[in-house]
Parts: C-alpha cells; structure tokens; sequence
C-alpha cells in the first residue's frame, strides 16, 4: 500500500493543536457572548446564483453535485449548490430569510468551516475556519457600532494575548468615506477605481500603484501622487487629521471620514493603548465597504499577513424592501494558529485532557480503578484508566509518553503519584483536586 500524504490546503490539526483551537474558539465566544452576540450556524451549502452574485470569487467556489446527476442536472439544475467561502453570504441570506423574526440591531457570532479553491501556501487554505461578529440594522445602524466591533475584535485578541500567550497584535484602520471624500476632493469620478489600486499597495510597491492609477484610471500625475501620500499617513493617535488636511484637499465626505476615524483611534488609545494605529493605506478592495475597515496583523508574524479584517457595508443584503446596513469583523482562526502550530510557536502542555491516569492492580480489580475514576470525574477531573495490567513502572511510562501528570494507586482511599516529581501521597478520590494549572491542558508558547 501506498505511504498516505497530506493534502495541499487541507490543514489537520493533531490532539494537541486541536485542543489550542479550542481554547482560543472558547475565548472567541465567551468575549462575543459578553458583548451580546448571539450564536448563529448557517448551512455549508448555498445556491450558486447567490455565491458567484459577486463576481470576482466565482473561481474559487466548490460546487456541489450529486455522484450519479447528469450533465444536464449538474449545469442547469435548480438545486445546483456551492459550498460556503465565507460567512458573510450565508449570513446575508440568513437575514433575509429570518428578518422578520429578528429584532434589530441584530447583533450575531458564526464560527464554522469555510472552503475556497485557491493555491494554498502559509495563512491560505482551501479549508478553514472564521470567527465573524456582524452587528445589522434594517433600513439604518448608529455610527457608533463602526467603534463597537473593532474594540471587540481587540478585547478578544487582547484574552488571547494575555490568557493564552498569543503574540499580541495590532489592528489598522482606516474609513472609506476618508480616502472617498479625498480622491471626489481630487476631481476622480470613480473612487472606487482608485480603491482597488490603492488596495495594491503592500503587494507591488507605490511606483506600480502610482502607474496603474495614471495609465488604468487615468489620473493626472500630481493626483495619483497625492492619492499615494494619502496612503502613506499612519499614526497611533489623531495627529493624522492634521497631516490629512495639509494635502490642501476639501470634501464634505472627506471631513466625515476623519471625525469617524479619529473618533475610533481615541476610543481605541484609551481602551486598548498600543494595539491599533489610524493607517490610510488600507483600503479592502471589495466595494460593499462603505465606512470604517480594519485589519490586524500579528507582531513578530507580519509575513502572515492579516488574520482578521472587516468594515461598514451599507447593505448587507436587501428584499425590495428592506435594506441590511452593518458592520462586521471576521478572525481567521485557521489562517491564524496553523502557521504558528507549524512554527512550534504554539502548543498544549500535553496532548490529551487527562490529568490523572488510574493503575489497575490485576485484571480482577479493573472494577476497583474505574471507581476511582467514577469519582473524580464527578469532581470534573478528567482521568483514564490504565489499559493494562501491567508492571506499575510501566504504567507510569505509559502516563509519561501521554503527558499525564499524575498517577493514582489503590482504591477510592489510595495513594496519588506525581511523576514529574516523583511526590506520592496519601489522597481521597473524593477530595483530592490537582493544582490548577494542572487540572487542564496549558497553551504553551515559545
């Protein structure tokens, strides 16, 4: 038989990644749940018509079909299904589908399996799975949920950061109605255009953003060039309102974005200092951003690129007669944790749950061990018991290569071991507590 090998873009996480993932997705939604989103899970699969209405994704969309369908079926069939690439079109049908058994601002968290077909390579998979929290409104939203969810977003970042020893981040920030209000100030008649080149930046450098907006959009030279200065103000506090206005350019909308984006960063300073900076070269090429986008970046990890990013959409989804605003954050937890995991930057003190591993004595006394169990998972220690009857040392090597601290012999009133130490005291089943940082598996980092 031929040796197995992994497939391209399909990360499998061992016991112990698994187990990581975990505790960052019980963070995720204890800090949503805090805030008072509430959880949703949509359907893998929607109607192709509804997934490719973008356009620019339907490449990497997977459709589905059933094995034995004819030819005829699979391209022209009503049922014909695609699997999800993202939350936010599942979500956007949710809403029109529920809408009328919503209460609104609908404020909801998703965590769940997402594919897209593009080439894999370090932080891009072909299977993964996003966090996303959306606050949405009918017909109107508050400007102010434009600071709620980056401030979210940061608080739980900030718990991975100091409860699970993830590298800390930092969140950049910049408003469309800013960079629209600046190129309409300018004389461009499609912003939009010049987002999407703009949007470039980090990935081709300024010399080739500033010939695509001249040959391609066809700006003059002096405003391509001040579309490129505008992109390269960034700053930790509000100072970047006055490096704006010396570009000499004047918009209604332009004066909008400012007061929204510093309005944010102040916010930001206070709550969590350090961790997101005004950066006017973002720009999220996608054109359903209306407001306030985001992007956040893990220090020391920047070639990762961003693991979570969002912004303001002035609709999310429409029935004719109701439109969607909203504003929304997604965490890419796969794109984030897998090249850490691969890195060794990250990992569980030990691979399995268990605490304790309970001896059994002879096969005639198994039944004696799995009280012993009974009883301290009553207390919600988790325990095993040992698989054989064996040697007592070699039960103890058992727990070892396990990465079981503890060892219990004797009945309910026995004796519990610590094999790290080599401590062993008397101990009661039904009292006995491991230390605390023992009782579960720790995230570990380098």
């Amino acid at each position: 038989m031929s040796r197995l090998s992994a497939m391209s873009g399909y990360p499998e996480f061992l016991p112990g990644q698994r187990m990581v993932e975990q505790q960052v997705l019980q963070v995720l939604r204890e800090t949503f749940e805090l805030h008072g989103y509430a959880p949703i899970e949509t359907r893998a699969v929607e109607p192709m018509s509804q997934l490719a209405r973008k356009g620019e994704i339907d490449k990497e969309i997977y459709v589905v079909r059933r094995l034995h369908a004819t030819d005829e079926e699979a391209a022209t069939g009503p049922d014909q299904l695609g699997l999800h690439y993202d939350l936010t079109v599942p979500f956007a049908r949710y809403v029109q589908e529920f809408g009328g058994r919503l209460s609104f601002p609908f404020r909801r968290y998703q965590i769940q399996r997402v594919w897209r077909g593009e080439r894999p390579q370090e932080g891009r998979y072909r299977e993964f799975t996003q966090a996303d929290i959306d606050v949405v409104g009918a017909e109107r939203l508050a400007d102010h949920h434009d600071l709620e969810i980056p401030l979210v977003a940061l608080e739980a970042f900030e718990r991975l950061h100091t409860e699970l020893g993830l590298p800390a981040v930092r969140m950049r920030v910049n408003n469309r109605k800013l960079a629209e209000g600046f190129y309409r100030g300018l004389g461009v008649t499609e912003p939009a255009a010049v987002l999407q080149r703009v949007d470039k930046l980090d990935k081709i450098g300024a010399d080739k953003v500033r010939a695509l907006l001249v040959e391609e959009v066809g700006l003059a030279q002096d405003a391509a060039d001040a579309c490129l200065q505008l992109s390269q103000i960034t700053s930790p506090d509000s100072s970047f309102v006055d490096r704006v206005r010396a570009l000499g350019v004047e918009h209604p909308l332009l004066e909008e974005g400012l007061e929204l984006l510093s309005t944010l960063v102040a916010a930001a300073a206070e709550r969590v200092p350090g961790r997101l900076v005004a950066d006017l070269s973002i720009a999220r090429g996608l054109d359903y951003y209306t407001g306030t986008v985001y992007e956040t970046e893990l220090a020391g990890h920047e070639s990762m690129g961003s693991v979570g990013s969002g912004g303001r959409y002035d609709s999310l989804a429409s029935d004719g007669r109701t439109t969607y605003p909203g504003v929304g954050f997604s965490f890419g937890v796969t794109r984030m944790l897998a090249p850490l995991f691969a890195r060794d930057a990250l990992r569980a003190s030990r691979p399995v749950p268990s605490a304790v591993l309970v001896a059994v004595d002879t096969e005639e006394t198994r039944g004696a061990a799995e009280q012993v169990a009974a009883a301290l998972r009553a207390r919600r220690i988790s325990c095993e018991v040992a698989p054989r009857a064996d040697r007592f040392g070699k039960q103890i090597r058992f727990a070892e290569r396990r990465g079981i601290p503890f060892v219990w012999f004797g009945g309910v009133e026995g004796q519990v071991k610590d094999i790290r130490s080599g401590d062993q005291l008397d101990a009661d089943a039904r009292r006995w507590e491991p230390p605390a940082e023992d009782l579960r598996p720790r995230v570990l980092t380098d």
